[in-house]
């Protein structure tokens, strides 16, 4: 038997069960609406965005490079949801804290890049308020 054709007996029997095609749209719309809360994100996809940037943060002037640049912004359309939010703000913290930027760089870099990032490039943020 093909699995077109299971399928079609088996919407033909919930079709024919009023009780089956009660259950069947409720697991259905349980699917639908369950919330998305894990990050899609990972803290090594933020690191790779933003390596280019290290060595400008640490031991730049002026302008950031472009390769900098497309990876904030890559690192800026990724962060889509609060638990994106909070796995960017520890990624980067961490790595604020362990390359020690020059703070007045990292806080000019969203603005620099044209861009805004949803969190700061900071070793002291709080990361609990961000979301």
């Amino acid at each position: 038997m093909t699995s077109k054709l299971k399928l079609v007996l088996y919407l033909s029997f919930i079709m024919s069960h009023p009780r089956m095609l009660v259950l069947a749209m409720a697991a259905l719309m349980l699917l639908l609406l369950t919330p998305e809360s894990e990050a899609a994100i990972t803290c090594s996809d933020i690191l790779k965005d933003l390596r280019p940037c290290v060595n400008y943060l640490t031991n730049g002037t002026g302008k950031p490079p472009v390769a900098c640049c497309s990876g904030a912004k890559a690192l800026s359309s990724a962060v889509t949801n609060s638990a994106d939010k909070k796995t960017a703000c520890s990624c980067i913290k961490n790595a604020a804290q362990k390359m020690n930027p020059n703070a007045q760089l990292a806080q000019a870099l969203p603005g620099n890049c044209g861009i805004s990032l949803p969190v700061p490039v900071s070793p002291n943020v709080d990361c609990s308020k961000v979301g």
